[in-house]
């Protein structure tokens, strides 16, 4: 009987997430820019960090539904926004 290893190795990542992980962050940072705020007065308004703010525009953090609500709220756009440009 074979045994089976403790430890699984992790799946690589997926190239969907990290897609939308970035397509999130480039569509927050353009959102931000176009309203005047520094990542330092969007951290400070939203109640967030701005290192966190840097990693999520730079894609590399999976955000919370709570911290998507609080950064829609600071830039004074529906969540929805965020995700979708309208054209």
């Amino acid at each position: 009987m074979k045994k089976q290893p403790l430890l699984k190795k992790k799946p690589p990542r997926k190239q969907p997430l990290l897609r939308a992980r970035r397509t999130f962050g480039e569509r927050m940072r353009t959102l931000r820019k176009e309203r005047g705020f520094s990542q330092e007065n969007l951290a400070f308004e939203s109640g967030l960090h701005p290192t966190y703010i840097s990693a999520v525009e730079r894609g590399e953090y999976n955000v919370s539904l709570d911290n998507i609500t609080r950064i829609a709220e600071t830039l004074g756009v529906p969540v929805a926004e965020l995700f979708f440009h309208k054209k």
